[in-house]
């Protein structure tokens, strides 16, 4: 089946009846994405090879154009998963992008600095094997919902510049305040501490 043809079938059969109860009552929707992923949707920009759609990020937006006027949250939630996808597509491990490619992993962007109050300063300091990321991330889409984040830290390096973590939700340390921002949103945008 075409990405266009199954892409209609999400949006008539789930996404439509969902979408309104969805940024109604400001729950997550799980259903649709559930749906996009087994309908091939999530991978629709990963590499065919082993399982992904093999279409470029101008097809990904007109993917997400199609969702918007229907479900705007999990338009939100596509539009994310995509970027962090290509990441995860140029980065990430065999296994992983496979995961991404077959629609059984959600991933999402973690890369605004929420600047409140100062309190937490981005780090990454390396300890043997293992990479200690601080930080608080504000406006990620997804938030205790996606099964990793594309997580932007200051380089390890003295360069000055960011280095990209995949970072996965089980992380220890990672924390995902319930809400605090006010009204559940159905995107689950909310800020993410580690």
């Amino acid at each position: 089946m075409s990405y266009p043809s199954a892409l209609h079938d999400v949006l008539d059969h789930i996404i439509a009846p969902a979408g309104e109860l969805a940024c109604q009552e400001g729950k997550f929707p799980r259903a649709a994405v559930m749906a996009l992923g087994r309908a091939g949707l999530l991978g629709l920009t990963c590499s065919a090879e082993p399982a992904g759609g093999g279409t470029d990020l101008a097809r990904a937006a007109e993917v997400v154009a199609r969702v918007m006027p229907v479900c705007p949250a999990t338009a939100a939630v596509l539009q994310s998963h995509y970027a962090a996808a290509a990441v995860v597509e140029t980065c990430g491990g065999r296994w992983l992008r496979g995961e991404v490619a077959a629609g059984r992993h959600l991933c999402t962007l973690a890369v605004v600095e929420d600047g409140a109050g100062g309190e937490v300063r981005p780090t990454a300091r390396r300890t043997g094997g293992v990479v200690a990321l601080r930080a608080r991330k504000r406006d990620v889409v997804a938030a205790g919902e996606a099964d990793s984040y594309v997580w932007s830290s200051p380089s390890l390096g003295s360069d000055g510049g960011l280095t990209l973590w995949g970072v996965p939700a089980h992380a220890p340390g990672l924390f995902v305040p319930a809400h605090p921002t006010g009204a559940p949103l159905a995107s689950a945008t909310s800020t993410v501490v580690a």
